[in-house]
């Protein structure tokens, strides 16, 4: 059973992926990280507590994170998730105090104690400062699986730029840097396979049909983000980009890619784009897995037999994904 962190910024698609973690009994949750990105960091952390809650999960320690980007000012996107991070559905608040442990430290503390993958969601400050003051401990993370970034696909805060890596460019960049120079491979589940995943108003009916609970809960949390597409992007639907991060992880059959090496650009009007050297130019050690393509159906399946807690019967099978229509 892999031992994760997952290190977050809820914001509603992070409440989902949130949502499918916690209902995927492979993962062994060691606890959550937040950041200031959609929402600042203690936001985030009472978002992330309100998550678990509706997931029958309290027990999952949360920890507040970074509450600022490493070099520049923070831009939050509240604009997209509503002023309560969670479509302004404004859920009552989960009592109690948090651990006086910050993420930072916590990270440290547990890398140093045991292995443990990392599925990152926001802007990768919690883990670059980690990574400045002990780079060593990257080798004791098996897999960091970051929800960022894009390559083909145009960025979603500027011609070029996703967000998590626009919002904290500094922190991307150090995090490729010292994947590189401990010979490992960040995966970068980016924008060019996370926007084929979009929440439909007929799936959302169709999950209050087989879950009402649950189903109520994601239109509660999901309604504002539905209209923010509608006006900017014109899409029937909203793009929940974190879940596929946790989809890929449990099942990295679900997407493909390559190999490559990846930098950020920190300045400018490029400022987050993720430089991918798909054609070797620059001939260094590839220090990424990019992924390009994505099983949307296979996904879906898999995402609600989880969080609607229903049998896997509908779950694709195995060989299906070796067919050549299996990107459809």
């Amino acid at each position: 059973m892999p031992k994760v962190i997952l290190d977050c910024d809820p914001g509603i698609d992070d409440a989902l992926a949130l949502l499918l973690a916690a209902a995927s009994p492979e993962l062994e949750i060691l606890g959550i990280t937040t950041v200031s990105g959609n929402v600042p960091a203690d936001m985030g952390a009472q978002n992330a507590r309100k998550v678990l809650r509706q997931a029958g999960r309290p027990e999952i320690p949360v920890y507040i994170g970074e509450m600022a980007p490493l070099e520049i000012p923070y831009v939050d996107a509240m604009d997209t998730h509503g002023r309560d991070g969670l479509g302004e559905s404004f859920l009552p608040e989960v009592p109690g105090p948090f651990p006086e442990t910050s993420a930072v430290e916590f990270l440290e503390e547990t890398l140093e104690r045991e292995e443990a993958s990392i599925i990152a969601l926001g802007p990768l400050t919690n883990l670059a400062r980690l990574f400045r003051k002990r780079p060593d401990l990257v080798r004791r993370v098996p897999r960091l699986v970051s929800m960022g970034g894009n390559f083909r696909s145009h960025g979603n805060c500027s011609p070029v730029a996703e967000y998590n890596y626009w919002c904290d460019p500094e922190a991307a960049r150090d995090c490729f840097q010292v994947m590189a120079e401990a010979g490992k491979k960040l995966e970068m589940v980016g924008l060019d396979v996370t926007r084929k995943i979009v929440l439909t108003p007929n799936l959302l009916s169709y999950m209050e049909r087989l879950d009402p609970e649950t189903g109520a809960f994601v239109r509660k949390i999901t309604g504002f983000y539905l209209d923010f597409h509608w006006e900017y992007e014109r899409i029937i639907g909203c793009v929940i980009n974190d879940p596929l991060a946790v989809a890929y992880f449990l099942e990295p059959s679900l997407c493909r890619g390559f190999d490559s090496f990846t930098a950020v650009e920190t300045q400018g009007i490029c400022r987050g784009q993720t430089v991918v050297d798909s054609m070797d130019f620059w001939k260094k050690q590839p220090n990424s897995h990019i992924l390009t393509e994505t099983n949307a159906g296979g996904f879906q399946r898999f995402f609600l037999s989880r969080i609607l807690r229903k049998p896997d019967g509908t779950h694709w099978k195995p060989e299906e994904l070796a067919r050549p229509e299996w990107l459809a």
